[in-house]
């Protein structure tokens, strides 16, 4: 007697059950926008294939792009067949999506359950995983207690944040996952200008970052505005960071100046990119102090240069935002300079002694 294949199994609620792989069958593209955590990439259609059926489906007629579509599909299928799932096991058991739950996640899925392997369809593919992580990212926010680090541009607040988190704080780094330090000149550089997530993908880490997070202990965060580059942070979020105590820190100017030529030392390589950069303060700076700063820039002046644009453009723009946005400075403390004993000296008065036991505890 010939077994039957299992039935495929559909589900609107992926992270309730665990599947051996969570295979995401769009195109290439639409994978790097955005995808669910932990799955990978088997396209049944690449871009180039994706286009070319959409172009017939318009211009010739709906019937010749099914044809078309379908040997293509088949094609790349088999391909993952020889390759991806050649060494799978019996008990194999994956969730397949694709954009809407359609032709092409059913197409992946129908084939691996013929084989025998227990299959799991996303109902309504990613658009329903984005769904619930629109809802998730303005419901989360609301659950924990933050602590916002304040203090003017170079006092080492995401620098202090990170070894917060050393020492077993529960810290959300949002310049780590939007990918930039949240100013004109803050764009991440590794060897070249390094770009930022989607949107769609800077929420589906920053949902993953507050799952992670315990709401019985506060979560330390920066003072950023609402916009990190060009992403956007969630509305609760911003809201609740607003209405949230907060700490200054205070560094001397001197050492602000040497913590930025330490951090922005890839601009003194490439004073071109800089100086591009700074033609966009020209509507509230005016032409004559950016071309003192170009001269700064062009004389090998970079100390004299950071100095000036903290006093006269960073200093004046972050100290009214504070006032608008941080209002609730609840301690003010004073650091002579980034070193790592006055980092843990600024950390014994900032965090429990037992933040360790108490990690282990809540958890």
């Amino acid at each position: 007697m010939i077994s039957m294949p299992p039935v495929i199994t559909y589900t609107q609620e992926p992270w309730k059950e665990t599947y051996s792989e969570i295979i995401d069958v769009r195109s290439p593209s639409e994978f790097a926008e955005d995808s669910i955590p932990g799955a990978i990439n088997l396209p049944v259609l690449d871009d180039a294939e994706r286009a070319q059926v959409g172009t017939i489906y318009k211009q010739v007629n709906p019937f010749e792009a099914r044809k078309i579509g379908a040997a293509l599909v088949a094609k790349n299928i088999s391909l993952h067949l020889s390759q991806h799932f050649a060494d799978k096991p019996k008990n194999y058991h994956p969730l397949v999506y694709c954009w809407r739950g359609g032709q092409r996640s059913f197409s992946m899925a129908s084939v691996l359950n013929q084989i025998g392997w227990r299959v799991t369809l996303l109902e309504g593919g990613y658009k329903t995983y984005r769904v619930y992580v629109r809802q998730q990212i303005e419901q989360l926010p609301e659950t924990f207690t933050y602590q916002v680090l304040c203090g003017l541009t170079g006092s080492g607040k995401t620098h202090i944040l990170r070894q917060m988190r050393d020492r077993g704080a529960q810290v959300l780094d949002l310049e780590a996952l939007a990918n930039h330090r949240g100013s004109l000149l803050g764009e991440e550089w590794q060897g070249k200008a390094s770009p930022q997530p989607s949107q769609k993908y800077f929420e589906t880490q920053l949902l993953q970052q507050l799952q992670s997070f315990n709401p019985q202990q506060p979560v330390w965060v920066e003072s950023e505005s609402f916009k990190i580059g060009k992403l956007y942070l969630p509305q609760s979020l911003w809201q609740k960071m607003k209405q949230s105590s907060c700490v200054e820190i205070y560094l001397p100017i001197t050492a602000r100046v040497q913590f930025l030529l330490q951090e922005y030392h890839h601009l003194e390589k490439h004073p071109e990119i800089l100086k591009a950069k700074l033609e966009k303060l020209k509507s509230c700076c005016g032409w004559k102090k950016l071309n003192e700063w170009y001269k700064l820039i062009d004389n090998d002046e970079l100390g004299e240069f950071v100095r000036d644009i903290l006093e006269c453009h960073y200093d004046p723009t972050y100290s009214k935002s504070i006032q608008r946005d941080f209002s609730k400075v609840e301690r003010v403390l004073s650091v002579p300079d980034l070193s790592d004993s006055s980092i843990n000296n600024l950390l014994d008065k900032l965090l429990p002694n037992n933040i360790f036991e108490l990690t282990l505890v809540s958890s």
